[in-house]
């Protein structure tokens, strides 16, 4: 987020991250200088929010259609110059990296105080501390479009060295739209690839042949169908005593020693077309290990809205294209971190390949998301989240410092969908929804109202009476920080009871305490939609 910029924290190289799988709520500078060891990263993959003055929203949505529709601002994806900006700044002129500190000034002659500016600051004091992170024979993969690629290229040929570049990838994440009038229509990322030192871990990635590939360069077949192509077996070189003999009635001077030429020939490995003719190496399709991936990546398709993987978070990127990048730069048991985690899908794919795995992000709502989605992907998982409330004096300090980050953490706890933004009363007293269905069929909902305030009173409850009627709810949950009085109590007795067609019934109106929460406390929900939140596949 651009203006949740925390500068003030030292960088502590003496931490270090214990082992095992670890999701961080807070502001990614503070979390890698307190909480991430020097040089204890084996891969780094970041998706920062782009320079694209756009406003991005999480979608939640019910399998049960459009009315369970909700949605909720998980970022602005918008940059101005502050004081965050400045602070930024001076820390980088102050950090050390020569280079980095050149580079950036060179920028903020040119660019001046604009949104730009801001946008590369706000990176650059942050690549300067991955850079830190980032074991000798690590890598990192930056994602980001052609509005800042180039000026990013630039700051991590600064931050990383020149010489460390790798890779400008290119991702084909859309198909071309013919709306744009004056421009060709963009529908690509760029992936930029750096390394920390001169030796670096990369396994090579193939990539299936394609038909037309197969047909034109696989056209032979045994008799049992196996495919193959003809190969040269002469060497280029012209005087190599030792590799010049007869075979098969022809002298040529050949790229095999005659022994090994005699096994191939035994093995059925060569070809004649007739006596006389050179033979030529018999190289089958089963034995190949495919197309070897370039830096042009078309063949992993973006994400659909009607996608099983999709969880409607519009940023989010599909699982192969994680996967494949953890595939060629780590190996099993290595620690992959993803400094912008989002929805998760660095961590869902660094777990299914065997690694372990460290995840930042601002806001608990999608430490929330990616809890959920994590725990439905792999039941029994293990991992620890930090920076959540853990007691009641963390949920004041939350509610304290940030209601709406304390609204969605409470919302969490009683696994409903957020609902409604930072705008003032665009909730319309819904901080969440709970859907369920009563008869197995029909999809009712329950409205959350959260509040994190020291007082709480009577007419709170009286407001969430008037919301579970005008919403047509059938059940109405009250979350309180504060202890609830005696009138709260008996206005919510007043609300009476839901009565669903195949199960016990339930208070109409429900008060829950965070301490409620804390002890395990749940709401009374009856047969719960527990698909709500769309589960990745």
């Amino acid at each position: 987020m651009a203006n949740r910029q925390n500068t003030a924290a030292a960088p502590d190289h003496h931490l270090k991250l214990i082992s095992g799988n670890h999701l961080f709520y807070g502001d990614n500078l503070q979390v890698l200088r307190e909480k991430i060891a020097d040089q204890s990263i084996n891969l780094i993959y970041l998706d920062p929010p782009f320079n694209s003055q756009a406003n991005y929203n999480i979608f939640f949505r019910s399998l049960s259609g459009e009315q369970s529709r909700a949605q909720i601002k998980a970022f602005q994806d918008t940059w101005h110059w502050n004081e965050s900006s400045e602070r930024a700044f001076d820390e980088v002129m102050q950090s050390g990296k020569g280079d980095a500190a050149e580079m950036l000034r060179a920028m903020r002659a040119f660019l001046r105080e604009s949104d730009m500016m801001a946008y590369l600051t706000m990176m650059a004091v942050r690549l300067i501390e991955l850079h830190r992170v980032l074991k000798p024979d690590g890598t990192i993969y930056l994602h980001c479009d052609p509005a800042a690629s180039h000026y990013l290229k630039v700051l991590m040929d600064a931050i990383f060295g020149g010489s460390k570049f790798r890779n400008e990838i290119s991702w084909l994440r859309s198909q071309p739209k013919s709306t744009n009038r004056v421009n060709f229509p963009n529908c690509r990322d760029v992936i930029l690839r750096y390394s920390k030192g001169g030796t670096v871990t990369f396994n090579k990635i193939f990539a299936e042949y394609d038909p037309a590939y197969i047909e034109k360069f696989y056209r032979f077949a045994d008799p049992d169908g196996r495919r193959y192509q003809l190969d040269n077996l002469t060497s280029p070189a012209k005087d190599r005593p030792n590799l010049t003999y007869e075979f098969l009635g022809v002298t040529r001077v050949w790229r095999w020693t005659r022994d090994r030429m005699e096994r191939a020939r035994k093995d059925g490995l060569i070809f004649q077309s007739k006596p006389g003719a050179v033979p030529r190496l018999k190289r089958y399709l089963d034995e190949m290990q495919g197309q070897p991936v370039t830096d042009d990546w078309d063949d992993i398709e973006h994400l659909h809205g009607s996608s099983g993987e999709s969880l409607g978070y519009p940023t989010q990127k599909p699982l192969a294209l994680l996967e494949r990048i953890i595939r060629a730069s780590s190996n099993e048991g290595d620690l992959i971190l993803d400094p912008f985690c989002g929805c998760g899908t660095t961590i869902h794919a660094a777990q299914k390949l065997g690694r372990a795995w460290a995840g930042i992000d601002i806001t608990h709502l999608a430490i929330s998301l990616m809890e959920k989605r994590l725990r439905d992907a792999f039941p029994g998982i293990a991992f620890e989240i930090h920076g959540t409330p853990k007691d009641l004096d963390g949920a004041r300090a939350l509610a304290a410092r940030d209601k709406y980050q304390f609204q969605w953490w409470a919302v969490s706890l009683v696994d409903a969908i957020p609902c409604g933004g930072k705008k003032k009363g665009a909730d319309s007293g819904i901080d969440g929804h709970i859907y369920f269905k009563p008869d197995a069929k029909t999809t009712e909902k329950a409205v959350v109202s959260v509040k994190g305030g020291d007082n709480v009173n009577v007419s709170m409850i009286r407001d969430l009476a008037h919301v579970i009627e005008r919403e047509k709810a059938k059940v109405g949950i009250f979350i309180t920080l504060a202890q609830p009085t005696g009138p709260m109590k008996t206005e919510a007795l007043k609300a009476g009871f839901y009565e669903p067609p195949y199960d016990q019934r339930v208070r109409k109106l429900q008060i829950l305490t965070i301490e409620d929460l804390f002890s395990g406390k749940r709401p009374q929900i009856p047969l719960v939609d527990r698909d709500a939140f769309r589960r990745a596949a």
